[in-house]
């Protein structure tokens, strides 16, 4: 009985032993998490960064100081096409953001003309002839001119592609929010209306405008 009580006591000891290591390991795996554990604030900066990407948020915050930039900037548009058509390469240098396509920003008043799907041609005076001028109101805005009309907005700055062109489409939808929606396009046609917009440089005779404000007279 004696050797018995003895072997049980060592066998006893030896779990002991056992389980304490086991529990020593756990205690330093907890620890090692713990160091590695960052605690983020809810609302600081890398709170929101660690939040997945929201277009729509992303559009909201940057609109207005696009569209304050394109404003600063806008040239009148009989100058900027006297001077596309004198030196195209010199004009994008000088007035375009981007390559090489580069986004044109341009202020003019006009009269609304005969238009479809949202988009209207617009007859401006003094222009040089042979340009058409045409503008994009909706409902789809289509094109990342106002995402890359500024030259501060890189791919980046994005995850991905379609980060960066979600970006764009979020863009267009808070230019939307802010200016078109005040619009009825139904009623345009005839009407004179002062824009500030910007164009991509495709064509320096055809102009497609999206625009970042919009007053009918």
């Amino acid at each position: 009985m004696s050797d018995v009580s003895t072997l049980t006591s060592q066998l006893s000891r030896r779990r002991l032993r056992r389980y304490s290591f086991i529990s020593l390991a756990v205690i330093v795996v907890i620890g090692a998490m713990a160091l590695d554990t960052k605690v983020v604030k809810k609302g600081s900066a890398d709170d929101v960064q660690e939040q997945a990407f929201s277009p729509d948020s992303y559009g909201s915050k940057h609109f207005p100081d696009i569209q304050k930039d394109v404003a600063a900037r806008a040239i009148d548009a009989k100058t900027l096409a006297e001077t596309l058509l004198a030196n195209q390469q010199e004009a994008a240098k000088k007035y375009g953001v981007g390559s090489p396509l580069p986004v044109m920003s341009v202020k003019l008043e006009g009269v609304v003309e005969q238009g479809k799907m949202g988009i209207y041609a617009l007859k401006v005076a003094d222009m040089p002839q042979g340009i058409q001028v045409r503008m994009q109101t909706g409902p789809a805005i289509t094109g990342t001119d106002l995402r890359d009309a500024t030259g501060n907005i890189q791919f980046g700055d994005f995850t991905n592609q379609i980060e960066y062109q979600n970006a764009g489409s979020a863009i267009n939808r808070a230019m939307k929010t802010a200016v078109l929606d005040k619009v009825d396009n139904a009623a345009l046609t005839g009407k004179t209306v002062q824009v500030v917009g910007v164009f991509r440089l495709l064509n320096p005779k055809n102009w497609m405008i999206t625009p970042v404000s919009l007053e009918v007279k």
